[in-house]
């Protein structure tokens, strides 16, 4: 019997060097039930082991997840040793960082790691339907129709949003979601589309420059979902709450930005399969897990927070980072590459600041090495564009000129 931290795999019947008779029996805890598969392969992926079976070979089943941070170098080691073991046996162990997946192979370990991203995000409304949403008023704008809607994303408290239909567009133009900020800023939701913050100019106009319908909601404890007069009081108890009841807040965000894609995709005006999200900040955090999490996002655009987690705590700045996105146990299971790692091969740009501690250099370079292989293997190598600028928690215009153009050649004109 062999161990590979707290799980255990034994091997039973004949010798792996005949596979056609093998099993392989794993099991997590030795009071959980063993599983059994007729396999050729033990995989380990990203700190987990999967076993490949040898009557389906394209298809990656997890049974195994190593709960003790295996992605940490210790843990990592540890584990190459158990690897080392296994070959002795005659089963196979593949690459660590995944290169040896074929692309089918790939997209059914996303599928499969998408699912358990979502199930890390507490009880959700899931059953929950979009349903027609409030028109309280529609606004003429320069270039622009401005519709104040009411939708009903969750079932649970009504969110005020704003659609933004261009006067030039196409008969079925490209939708792009965009996500507002943090930065305290509690009684500003959706309005920042229009109104911009000194961080960031208003992306209003250069939205219906470029046709695109945009939709843009308040966050849970934002714009007119802001309930008590502090904001940080109220984001506070709500996060508490949500955490009694078996939700978690970040969940619930994201939940929300799904169903607005749903409801974007629905409108008569768009295009459903030129989908973007983009944000900044909080907007930025949530456009690249909600892209990970939903490939109906065919682009994804973060400005100034693509955040390697243990980066953030190596720097000791977890106290700058809002209460809203802490999900229990992450790390057990995803860092920030093995989210990103989700979006292959969508196009993906990230614009981040050198002095922005919220984003630490360093830990945006980690996740540009890990993820421009992965684009370059599994999709095209031009798709994915993570750069840093000379700057803090802002965007300046050689980001916006960047965006622009981004918009241009994955929504605009593909």
């Amino acid at each position: 019997m062999l161990s590979a931290s707290r799980a255990t795999i034994a091997w039973t019947g004949s010798h792996p060097v005949s596979p056609n008779n093998t099993i392989v029996s794993l099991s997590l805890f030795p009071a959980q039930e063993t599983k059994e598969y007729s396999a050729c392969e033990v995989v380990p992926q990203c700190g987990k082991i999967f076993t490949r079976a040898k009557s389906d070979p394209n298809r990656l089943v997890r049974d195994i997840q190593t709960r003790e941070g295996m992605m940490q170098q210790r843990s990592r080691r540890k584990f190459l040793q158990h690897s080392a073991a296994l070959v002795g046996t005659g089963l196979v162990i593949s690459n660590i960082n995944g290169a040896e997946r074929s692309a089918k192979e790939f997209a059914a370990f996303q599928t499969d790691r998408r699912r358990e991203l979502w199930g890390l995000l507490g009880d959700l409304p899931r059953t929950h339907h979009l349903r027609p949403p409030e028109v309280v008023k529609i606004k003429k704008m320069d270039g622009y129709t401005l519709e104040y809607l009411i939708l009903d994303l969750n079932g649970l408290e009504p969110v005020p949003a704003l659609l933004l239909i261009p006067d030039r567009r196409e008969p079925r133009a490209p939708g792009l979601l965009y996500i507002h900020a943090h930065g305290g800023t509690y009684q500003m939701g959706s309005e920042e589309l229009i109104s911009g913050r000194d961080i960031l100019p208003a992306y209003a106009p250069v939205c219906a420059a470029k046709g695109l319908v945009t939709l843009a909601i308040d966050s849970w404890c934002f714009g007119g979902r802001k309930h008590v007069e502090s904001g940080d009081q109220g984001e506070m108890d709500t996060f508490k709450l949500m955490l009694l009841r078996g939700q978690l807040l970040w969940g619930m965000m994201l939940f929300d930005e799904l169903q607005a894609i749903s409801y974007l995709s629905s409108r008569p005006e768009v295009d459903a399969k030129r989908i973007g999200a983009f944000g900044l900040s909080m907007g930025a955090i949530k456009a690249w897990w909600l892209a990970a999490l939903d490939p109906r996002v065919n682009l994804c655009i973060d400005l100034c927070c693509l955040t390697d987690y243990e980066e953030l705590i190596r720097i000791n700045n977890l106290k700058e980072y809002g209460i809203y996105s802490y999900v229990p146990g992450l790390l057990k299971h995803f860092q920030t590459t093995e989210i990103n790692e989700l979006i292959i091969p969508r196009p993906h740009l990230s614009l981040n600041g050198r002095r922005d501690l919220l984003a630490p250099a360093a830990g945006v370079e980690r996740i540009r090495n890990y993820l421009m292989p992965l684009y370059e293997k599994y999709g095209h190598k031009e798709d994915c564009r993570i750069e840093l600028f000379d700057c803090g928690h802002e965007e300046i215009p050689a980001m916006r000129t960047m965006v622009s153009q981004w918009l241009d050649r994955h929504l605009v004109e593909r």
